[in-house]
């Protein structure tokens, strides 16, 4: 897990590194062990290291092979790349590393960017071709690397996080008034392209670009789910789902278990941190570091679930390290918090990943964690909601959305708002794409491959790259996925969504964990926004730099100011957070 950034000219300057140099100035604590810049005549990369994979100095970044004449920079992990390594050796690869980036470089050699179809794993690089002057940019398929790109004057730029791209002086920090939209309806969730600036954007999941010498380019998707299924699928009794899921599940932890390092387990205490820990115990992982955090109630409202967190460790003999965090100290570390965000992002876990990943980060550089199990194996409380129906864009929207398109003209001021509800027509199109033909698995699709990209999974990014820390994800192996896919709705909503994973999980870990209610990372002190949070929140939205900005009626904020606790979303989240949070994030890295 590293950062890497970089620049392409495309009008005839080369040597240009002063862009490159701020940017991975600005990770480091991407990649904290290391970090270097290589310049080939118009094209430079730059790269942060993180030691995970073969330590040496012979895996340094960005790597160059003088005999192929390509140069990497790469972010993440291939965890199948010893098998890789095999196959690539028997067709006459010399390797003089260890690790996994040189496999890329061997791979792309042979097989040019259908090489991303044979990894497994998490990934974002960059290859320059020095004999023709291409660039290729890739991205793993459910987008757990980032890459954010900005056009300039003549030249592209690169990297993996976009306050790196801002530190450079040259992105145009407009806001996006598409990406607002997005953001004050999509669950805060905007969609690559789009970032909340108009001068960055993503490069999406599962994506291939090829960047030419003169500044032409090409995208090429590689893999999309799909959640088509055979007779024999639809037929197959619940049991064999639960045995299949299982042995997928068990073979997608192992694979992260790859590393020259020692692997953790983030221990939540619900049931898809805890049966990563009791398949480790199964693969004779000893001494394993398991982490869980809580913070103080409020309102009557638990702030940790220790209860379920302690029993699992116990169970399973780990090595447990609990975190409990007053409110003041939450407090004190939001600006920190909001800092790591590459984008502005509404959880109120963030600051719990952010500590958390603090302290992890003093015991071990590597942790396994539970995201994705909700996306691909229908958790949330909304898909019971499409079964049958007769209108599943409407009935997601209102399930789903933090506001109507006509509700946000009067949260917004008329230069900020767009005549067209976006976010609606984003959803309208991706339900009509071919490929999933069920209601629920339409907003599976969706979830799993854009929500779950633009929150979840980038949250964790986020929080656990702020501390040098590598978060692997087994719940989104490709190959998981596409099992998952293929198992009826009836089979994952059954016991009250999840039903064929928490059936798999009851043969590994204890039914108190599995028949506990849902449990979310709770952290009250925000949900419930009073005292000195509400001084904070206040204080950002009546600064001068949000007057200037303008962005939200003063009408709307007065109320939201009158009473907090009045303006809640449909999935229960606070107005005034959102709409504090992203004025706190524009603050936050001076846009």
């Amino acid at each position: 897990m590293c950062g890497i950034c970089g620049e392409i000219a495309f009008d005839g300057r080369s040597g240009q590194t002063a862009a490159t140099q701020k940017m991975t100035e600005a990770m480091v604590p991407r990649g904290p062990d290391g970090g270097g810049i290589v310049s080939r005549g118009r094209v430079t990369f730059g790269h942060r290291r993180l030691k995970i994979i073969d330590l040496t100095d012979k895996a340094e970044q960005p790597m160059v092979d003088s005999d192929l004449g390509l140069t990497i920079a790469f972010n993440g992990c291939i965890y199948n790349y010893p098998e890789l390594r095999k196959e690539l050796e028997g067709l006459g690869c010399r390797f003089f590393s260890t690790g996994d980036t040189e496999v890329i470089l061997k791979a792309y050699h042979l097989w040019g960017i259908d090489c991303v179809k044979r990894f497994n794993g998490m990934f974002a690089f960059a290859i320059h071709e020095r004999d023709t002057g291409r660039v290729v940019l890739a991205r793993d398929r459910f987008g757990i690397k980032p890459i954010y790109l900005a056009e300039t004057p003549g030249r592209l730029l690169f990297a993996s996080s976009l306050p790196a791209l801002v530190a450079t002086g040259e992105v145009d920090t407009t806001i996006d008034p598409v990406a607002l939209q997005f953001y004050m309806s999509f669950h805060a969730v905007v969609p690559a392209p789009w970032t909340m600036i108009k001068g960055v954007r993503k490069l999406p999941p599962a994506t291939v670009r090829v960047i030419e010498p003169d500044g032409a380019s090409r995208d090429h998707r590689y893999w999309a789910l799909s959640y088509d299924r055979s007779r024999e699928d639809a037929e197959r009794p619940f049991e064999e789902w639960r045995d299949m899921t299982l042995e997928a599940l068990r073979l997608a932890v192992r694979r992260r278990m790859v590393a020259d390092v020692p692997v953790g387990v983030l221990l939540s205490g619900g049931v898809d941190s805890s049966v990563i820990v009791g398949l480790l115990a199964e693969e004779g992982q000893s001494g394993l570091k398991t982490f869980s955090i809580g913070f103080e109630a409020a309102h009557g409202e638990q702030g940790d679930e220790f209860v379920y967190s302690d029993l699992i460790a116990k169970r399973f003999g780990t090595d447990h390290t609990k975190m409990m965090i007053p409110s003041a100290d939450m407090l004190r570390a939001l600006p920190e918090t909001i800092r790591a965000m590459s984008e502005p992002m509404v959880s109120y876990d963030n600051v719990g990943f952010y500590l958390l990943s603090r302290e992890v980060a003093k015991h071990v550089k590597v942790v396994q964690s539970g995201q994705g199990a909700d996306e691909v194996y229908a958790g949330y409380h909304w898909y019971p909601k499409l079964v049958s129906s007769n209108d599943p864009v409407g009935d997601y929207a209102k399930a789903f959305f933090d506001r109507s398109h006509a509700t946000i003209a009067t949260h917004l001021t008329p230069d900020w708002r767009v005549s067209e509800d976006v976010a609606r027509a984003f959803v309208e199109e991706h339900f009509a794409a071919a490929g999933a033909d069920d209601p629920v698995d339409k907003a599976l699709r969706l979830d799993s491959t854009v929500m779950l990209v633009d929150d979840p999974v980038k949250r964790v990014d986020n929080m656990t790259m702020a501390w040098g820390l590598e978060a692997r994800v087994p719940f989104l192996d490709y190959e998981l996925a596409e099992l998952a896919a293929r198992i009826p709705a009836r089979h994952k909503l059954a016991h009250g969504g999840k039903g064929v994973l928490k059936e798999a999980a009851r043969k590994v870990i204890p039914g108190d964990v599995i028949d506990r209610p849902k449990g979310y990372f709770p952290v009250p002190a925000l949900k419930y926004i009073e005292g000195p949070t509400l001084d904070m929140v206040r204080d950002a939205l009546s600064s001068r730099a949000a007057r200037e900005r303008g962005l939200f009626e003063k009408s709307y904020l007065d109320r939201l100011f009158a009473d907090p606790k009045s303006a809640i979303t449909p999935l229960r989240g606070s107005e005034l957070w959102q709409v504090a949070l992203l004025e706190m994030w524009l603050q936050g890295h001076e846009i």
